[in-house]
């Protein structure tokens, strides 16, 4: 099987064109795993669409399904540009979270970076959950996947490991969630660390980037239609939401390498 390792800020995937297997979960556990695989936070499938230009599905390094992926997407538009797929700048890309747009800025022949439009952000109330013996207050917020955000006085201190985890694993959470902590350098900028669902540590997530302003906007911290810098490991994501809670993101893509599976 040939795939395409490609990443966006460091949160990377290999990428397939093609039908999905039924060993899909074996497969991108298996693929995903950085000392007897390729390397990977999951995998990408990019087949044709009935309702867009291109679907994905994303799949992530413990084989479970992602309904959207903000850092991949933007390698996939990259993807089918590059390899001759389309020559479209402008793509529609259906996902499990519905119908996302891309454009894409070319230069030299190539795709340099892509801005996408995210959908809706939807901003609940804060709510404050036990984890062992500490009260952790946080926002849930839905971006498409579910995300819960935590506001701290200095993300490098954040036992991220650990308290992801747990957030992840928490009963107000039965299917998993997405959980960045986040701390408020000014109202344009935010440093943000991330613990994905089904992947863990991971250096940037797009759809968390954008949860994360949506989250200070409704705290104060922030302001609609404002271009806010989310500061992540792996790099800044450029992050607006509208008064409407559309949010638009745009950052790099980058390919890495090609590989054939030899088993």
């Amino acid at each position: 099987m040939h795939f395409t390792k490609m990443h966006g800020l460091g949160n990377d995937y290999l990428y397939v064109y093609g039908e999905v297997p039924e060993d899909i979960k074996e497969l991108s556990t298996r693929l995903s795993d950085r000392h007897f695989g390729a390397g990977a936070d999951g995998m990408i499938y990019i087949t044709n669409s009935a309702v867009a230009d291109f679907k994905m599905r994303i799949f992530n390094a413990d084989g479970s399904e992602a309904a959207m992926c903000g850092n991949g997407i933007r390698c996939v538009g990259k993807y089918v540009y590059d390899k001759g797929y389309t020559d479209k700048t402008r793509l529609s890309i259906e996902t499990l979270s519905g119908i996302r747009t891309l454009q894409l800025h070319v230069v030299a022949g190539t795709v340099r970076s892509v801005t996408v439009d995210m959908g809706m952000v939807v901003t609940e109330p804060p709510v404050t959950v036990s984890v062992g013996e500490d009260q952790i207050t946080l926002t849930p917020v839905s971006v498409g996947n579910p995300h819960a955000v935590v506001f701290v006085g200095d993300v490098e201190a954040v036992p991220l490991a650990t308290l992801g985890a747990a957030l992840e694993h928490h009963e107000l959470f039965p299917d998993g969630v997405n959980v960045e902590f986040v701390q408020v350098l000014d109202n344009e900028a935010l440093r943000m660390r991330v613990w994905e669902r089904g992947s863990g540590i991971t250096l940037a997530c797009g759809t968390g980037a954008c949860a994360s302003v949506g989250a200070a906007i409704a705290a104060n911290h922030c302001q609609y239609s404002d271009v806010v810098a989310v500061q992540l490991d792996g790099g800044t994501l450029k992050i607006e939401i509208s008064p409407d809670n559309v949010a638009h993101m745009g950052g790099p893509a980058h390919f890495v390498y090609e590989g054939e599976t030899l088993s």
